[in-house]
């Protein structure tokens, strides 16, 4: 049977750096959530200006994970939830990672590598979420702590939530600056100069077959 950890919100940086690539974990607690750039943007000029940010995001999980909500004046209403891809926002997370201290981020499709450096430095993870899993995901949502920003769409507004083992959720970059990507696309790599053999000798047959 495979193992899952379950791990309990906020983590201090020992839960994290004992954590590895490959590790199934569920989180349950307070999260923050957002899918828009223009709230990684705003974020940024918070933080040039020092100004306080509404919610706080030290040692906090900050998840790219968009949602599907019904604005009910007061606060929000998730009627779904699901990952959106987080190499849109590797121009910023470095920063956000370093100044935040943040334990967790995720969402799909990783980060790069002046991430995963950030991530090594401070004591961060980062955890892939189950595409297409929004039944999954939004089932672990039992309220709506905070919301910020009303002027933007209830999509890219940063919002916190209390979750209860949302998951099982994969690290695929851990403390220790490994990547799942990176292994994924070296071992690619590495089968490019057979798969290009095979293809050249197929070529060659086929151009003998037709002559």
């Amino acid at each position: 049977m495979t193992h899952v950890s379950h791990l309990q919100l906020p983590l201090d940086e020992a839960t994290v750096r004992n954590l590895s690539v490959g590790d199934l974990v569920t989180l349950t607690g307070d999260i923050i959530v957002t899918a828009g750039l223009p709230t990684h943007e705003r974020i940024l000029e918070y933080l040039d200006r020092g100004q306080d940010l509404p919610m706080d995001l030290r040692g906090a999980t900050l998840l790219h994970l968009g949602s599907y909500s019904r604005d009910t004046g007061d606060t929000l209403e998730i009627l779904y939830m699901n990952p959106t891809t987080s190499t849109r926002f590797n121009p910023f997370m470095p920063r956000f990672i370093r100044e935040f201290g943040l334990r967790v981020v995720g969402g799909k499709g990783g980060l790069d590598a002046a991430s995963t450096e950030a991530m090594q430095q401070t004591g961060c993870i980062y955890l892939s979420f189950l595409g297409g899993g929004a039944a999954l995901h939004t089932t672990a949502i039992k309220r709506v702590v905070d919301v910020a920003w009303p002027d933007f769409i209830a999509h890219f507004r940063l919002t916190k939530l209390e979750v209860e083992k949302l998951g099982p959720l994969t690290v695929a970059i851990d403390a220790h600056g490994n990547s799942a990507y990176d292994r994924l696309r070296n071992n690619a790599e590495a089968l490019f100069p057979e798969i290009l053999k095979e293809l050249e000798a197929d070529r060659i047959r086929a151009s003998t077959t037709n002559s």
